[in-house]
């Protein structure tokens, strides 16, 4: 299993996107994705700026490094959601906390209630709590049926791709809608999705849209 684009787009939106260096809530040199020095390359230090094309390749590095993390720790198969929501947890608090937590020790008992309830354990500082709240709705809930969100506080996301591999396998749910923060999606990519929705559901009537009028869409990178 890998970070779907749904969980990489409010993955994003939690950690934010950042291209000079800053300290974190807890005084951590932080620049990019959530990226600091404990990740790896580059050395975060006051001063430093990145491109935003070096943003994009730190974070591509970093996210498999979580990934990894989180498919070594569970034993036991897991939904889509909760599989992101792990990851995003685990970038949060680093593979070595992950490995260790009480919430990981429950999923692998298979007691999917006691995680949620050990999620919400990891609180400090007071700044992460709403992310936590998100991120254990994120665990239990599946897209299907509801969004998730970066904050507690914030609307759900929304992704301007085809997800229908992290939705219902049955009934395909494409989602088109923006999303932030993200990259903006290739108008002509964007037609081609509508079109074949059109096909797929409608009554065979080709979409007439312009491409190149085509309004500003995002998608997770």
């Amino acid at each position: 299993m890998d970070l779907s684009p749904i969980g990489e787009a409010v993955l994003i939106a939690r950690e934010g996107r950042r291209l000079k260096a800053y300290k974190d809530s807890v005084g951590i040199w932080t620049i990019g994705i959530g990226h600091t020095s404990a990740a790896g390359a580059p050395l975060v230090t006051a001063g430093l700026t990145i491109t935003s094309a070096q943003c994009d390749a730190i974070f591509e590095r970093d996210v498999r490094r979580y990934v990894a993390a989180v498919r070594q720790g569970l034993k036991v198969a897991v939904s889509q959601n909760a599989f992101d929501a792990l990851v995003s947890i685990c970038y949060n608090i680093g593979p070595g906390a992950f490995a260790s937590s009480t919430f990981l020790k429950r999923i692998n008992a298979g007691d999917t209630a006691g995680a949620y309830d050990a999620i919400l354990m990891w609180k400090y500082p007071s700044s992460i709590v709403t992310r936590r709240q998100a991120e254990a709705q994120q665990f239990v809930t599946a897209y299907a049926q509801t969004m998730p969100r970066a904050t507690t506080i914030a609307k759900p996301i929304t992704v301007a791709a085809p997800v229908i591999e992290v939705m219902h396998e049955a009934i395909p749910t494409p989602v088109i809608v923006p999303v932030a923060p993200a990259i903006t999606a290739q108008p002509n990519l964007l037609m081609r999705f509508l079109r074949w929705i059109d096909d797929t559901y409608g009554d065979n009537r080709k979409a007439t849209a312009n491409d190149n009028a085509a309004p500003e869409v995002r998608r997770a990178a």
